[in-house]
């Protein structure tokens, strides 16, 4: 494979797009770690164009980004715990370790986690070697 300039880049933007993040978006990150993809952190930074908020923030965000990999505990904990933060229209990108990695979650999971949340699970797709789960709460039109 020949590495072509702006291919990474471009690579990147592409992850912010696949999420849904826009400029005037408001995004918080919960659960970062050292397995976590930064390019998909830096990614959201660079179309919003500030840093992520951290996991204390005050703040009502459109967007969470939620890293979490089975040992971080109960789902539905983390995802009640993520709501405060989010605005009426927002959405959760609950994201986990792909198939087969350590830490991975299994979409029977995902689903009841959700629901016991009161969340809605409206897309699933890949984001990197990650799985990215796009939640909403219940009722709210998207």
């Amino acid at each position: 494979m020949v590495d072509t300039p702006g291919a990474a880049t471009k690579s990147a933007q592409d992850y912010a797009q696949l999420l849904g993040i826009e400029p005037d978006h408001i995004v918080q990150e919960v659960g970062w770690d050292e397995d976590c993809d930064s390019a998909i952190s830096e990614a959201v930074e660079d179309r919003i164009g500030e840093a992520l908020l951290d996991e204390d923030t005050d703040e009502v965000c459109d967007v969470v980004l939620l890293w979490w990999r089975e040992e971080d505990g109960d789902l539905v904990d983390g995802l009640v715990d993520s709501i405060r933060s989010l605005a009426d229209n927002g959405r959760i990108w609950l994201l986990t370790p792909g198939a087969g990695k350590p830490g991975h979650i299994v979409a029977g999971e995902i689903a009841e986690s959700a629901k016991l949340s009161g969340l809605v699970q409206t897309k699933a797709t890949r984001v990197g070697a990650w799985q990215g789960s796009c939640l909403v709460q219940s009722g709210v039109k998207k």
